[in-house]
């Protein structure tokens, strides 16, 4: 059986928001950036009509969810390792992958 990864791997930016209205509760970080990075920041904050925090928050969220990504990853690897696929195993998938291209509308 699979362990969790995190207590957070499920949560999506729309998971901040508890029933209709209710926000989860947020607590207020000092970052220190030099003025290239914040001048990069400020200008997509511009670009997108979005804040400084709410363009960090989705940085974060990404930067940690590339961190379970890998996990995963790594998790699979190694089942794949333990237990190798068997040539009927790959000459299937590869008779499968052929066949969903070729029914693809191209």
């Amino acid at each position: 059986m699979v362990q969790p990864i995190g207590p957070y791997r499920d949560m999506t930016i729309r998971d901040q928001t508890i029933g209709y209205h209710m926000v989860m509760s947020r607590t207020q970080t000092l970052v220190q950036l030099n003025q290239a990075l914040l001048a990069r920041l400020d200008e997509r904050a511009a670009r997108e009509s979005r804040s400084r925090s709410a363009l960090v928050r989705d940085a974060i969220e990404r930067y940690l969810e590339d961190e379970l990504t890998a996990e995963v990853d790594r998790r699979i690897v190694a089942g794949y390792t333990r237990i190798p696929q068997t040539a009927a195993e790959d000459a299937w998938a590869a008779a499968a992958a052929r066949d969903a291209v070729a029914e693809e509308p191209w």
